[in-house]
């Protein structure tokens, strides 16, 4: 899997979660939670939505590699091409 293609997973999910956010103008190198309304729940929802619908295992020291769009991105896909 391509980082553009875990680009956008990460972006649906988060539209799904952050219903009165514009994700489509996410800056990649700024904290997600320095642009979108995001809270403590709200990210471990996102961590969930990784395992539910994609069997991505993000252990709780990892947390902080999902600070911004492009640590996700850098940090999930070695994850993602795992799985294929």
């Amino acid at each position: 899997m391509q980082p553009t293609e875990v680009r956008q997973i990460v972006l649906d999910i988060i539209a799904d979660i952050a219903l009165d956010d514009d994700v489509t103008k996410i800056d990649d190198s700024i904290a997600l939670r320095d642009q979108l309304d995001l809270d403590s729940m709200d990210f471990l929802d996102i961590v969930m939505e990784l395992k539910k619908q994609h069997k991505v295992e993000v252990p709780q020291e990892d947390y902080p590699k999902l600070a911004t769009m492009e640590s996700c991105v850098t940090y999930l896909t070695p994850k993602f091409q795992a799985l294929q």
